[in-house]
Parts: C-alpha cells; sequence; structure tokens
C-alpha cells in the first residue's frame, strides 16, 4: 500500500486524534498505529475498514486511489489528494513552462526526470 503510512498519519492529524486515541477508537494499540504510519506494518482489510470509517475516509483513498473533482476555476483543486502530493501541484505550477510542457506529456516528462536523477 503505496500511500496508505502518509495518508493514515495525514487524516489523523486532520481530525486532530494523537496515535493513541485513534488507537482506542478502532480497537487497536498505540503502537500498531505508529507501525503503520511508520510503514512496518500494513493492517489487515478489517483494521483498514475501521480506520477508513473513523477517519471518514474511503477504502480506497488509503490504497491510493484518488477521487478528483474537475474545477471551474483554480480555487477548487479536488478531495482527497494528499498535503504533499497538492504540494508538489502547485509548485509546479510556479514553473509555467515546465507545467505546460508537463501537462502535454507526462510520461515523457517523467522518464526525463528519471535519466536525470541517475
Amino acid at each position: 500500500m503505496l500511500l496508505f503510512d502518509k495518508r493514515l498519519k495525514e487524516m489523523r492529524l486532520k481530525c486532530g486524534l494523537t496515535q493513541e486515541e485513534l488507537a482506542q477508537r478502532v480497537g487497536l494499540t498505540k503502537t500498531s498505529i505508529s507501525c503503520y504510519e511508520s510503514g512496518m506494518r500494513s493492517p489487515t482489510l478489517a483494521t483498514l475498514i475501521d480506520l477508513a470509517n473513523e477517519l471518514n475516509v474511503e477504502l480506497t483513498y488509503f490504497l491510493g486511489v484518488d477521487h478528483y473533482q474537475v474545477a471551474s476555476d483554480d480555487s477548487t483543486y479536488g478531495k482527497n489528494i494528499a498535503a504533499d502530493e497538492l504540494k508538489l501541484l502547485m509548485e509546479f505550477r510556479k514553473h509555467p513552462e515546465l507545467y505546460k510542457k508537463l501537462l502535454e506529456d507526462p510520461k515523457r516528462m517523467i522518464e526525463f526526470l528519471e535519466k536525470k536523477m541517475r
């Protein structure tokens, strides 16, 4: 579950809960929540469902599926997108030429960046 750890922590904090509070609400230990958030362990399906219900997110959000809405203006970016993902998009928008190229051919730009990183 590629994004589960980040998204769990993000949603827990957004709800204003400590690891211990979330653990108590879903019948787990603080250590379990800590291990999930650090990526050391993965929850069972039943636990995943409990966490999604408690944090009021769709189960698929924890599994890495984003649910987007089309915005009529730049004030709405979508829902259920991780804060770090939104930060990345906002940073790209500060560079209009790069942003335009990325939108034109995302796959090609990713391949270009991967080559540059090697």
